[in-house]
């Protein structure tokens, strides 16, 4: 079994245990603080700071929050492309997600076109990464944003999540098509204009992710780079950052009129309870419409509802 690990602050090691809280498992081995069993994945924190990533989707998972400090992935599958020098100077679409770790609410795809000449204009704007900005922040940068640079945005509700993995689709699989699929309508909105590169923010490695596309009819192959961090690598892919989050609260607070529930975001406690009293008011059907359904807070809710 191949086993990626990463190396991460206190507070980025508790930033992961909330992203796989519904995972959680109560067994530790010496040393851990915790340990957590998404699907084809087992992953353990250590006291040290080390993180590791075991399985057959590890790599896919440790990608998502830092370099490897592994070498037990194939020079070929690196976790990120090498880019070229001035990468960040240059007129570039950046790809993101928002949305894949949260029961509630559905994934936000969104790539965005950057010209060199408007860099300084989105730094103005406040753009960076959207891990440091508040929701507020977020939607008063994003008001802006979206009339400044050209940006396609893709959302996969949750009943059409829902029958793609129940159809055996993964996640991994599902964000790489929307990745291209964003990709290519922003390319088709921007032409003849062409950028001198595209940056997706990583969350599978190069091999994984066209091997997931592979069917598609189009694919946008050339200039293509994957970095982890890539939003504090080029801009665009903060740019489409903040736009994929400001996309995600909209359809969040849409729920949560319809619900008649404040929703919360993310995997935890919270999120349980606010389950529960949907299926309460609404019904599990209701439910299962608004949510990521094989996620594990699905069984704590039915448990707190009494069904």
């Amino acid at each position: 079994m191949a086993n990626t690990v990463i190396q991460t602050s206190k507070s980025q090691m508790e930033k992961i245990k909330e992203y796989y809280s519904r995972f959680l498992i109560e067994k530790l081995p010496p040393g851990a603080v915790f340990v957590a069993k998404p699907p084809q994945c087992t992953i353990t924190a250590y006291r040290s700071g080390k993180v590791m990533f075991q399985g057959a989707s590890g790599a896919e998972e440790a990608a998502k929050w830092g370099e490897s400090q592994s070498k037990t992935i194939k020079a070929s599958s690196a976790t990120t492309t090498k880019l070229p020098a001035g990468f960040s100077r240059w007129s570039a679409i950046g790809s993101d997600e928002v949305g894949t770790g949260d029961f509630f609410g559905p994934i936000t795809v969104v790539s965005a076109y950057v010209a060199k000449d408007h860099i300084p204009l989105l730094k103005e704007l406040g753009v960076k990464d959207s891990k440091d900005l508040s929701d507020k922040q977020i939607v008063d940068i994003a008001k802006d944003l979206i009339h400044t640079v050209p940006y396609s945005l893709l959302i996969l509700h949750n009943p059409k999540y829902n029958s793609l993995q129940e159809k055996g689709m993964s996640q991994g699989k599902m964000k790489a098509i929307l990745h291209n699929q964003a990709i290519l309508h922003l390319l088709d909105k921007l032409s003849p204009t062409q950028p001198e590169g595209i940056l997706i923010d990583q969350f599978v490695e190069k091999n994984t992710y066209f091997k997931h596309i592979s069917s598609q009819k189009r694919i946008q192959k050339e200039n293509v780079y994957f970095s982890t961090k890539g939003e504090s690598i080029h801009i665009a892919v903060a740019a489409a950052s903040i736009i994929a989050r400001y996309a995600f609260l909209k359809e969040m607070d849409k729920l949560s009129a319809h619900a008649g529930v404040t929703i919360p975001k993310g995997a935890g406690k919270q999120v349980d309870i606010a389950a529960a009293k949907i299926i309460k008011n609404k019904g599990i059907e209701e439910l299962k419409n608004m949510t990521k359904w094989h996620f594990a807070n699905s069984g704590k809710a039915l448990r707190i509802a009494g069904k």
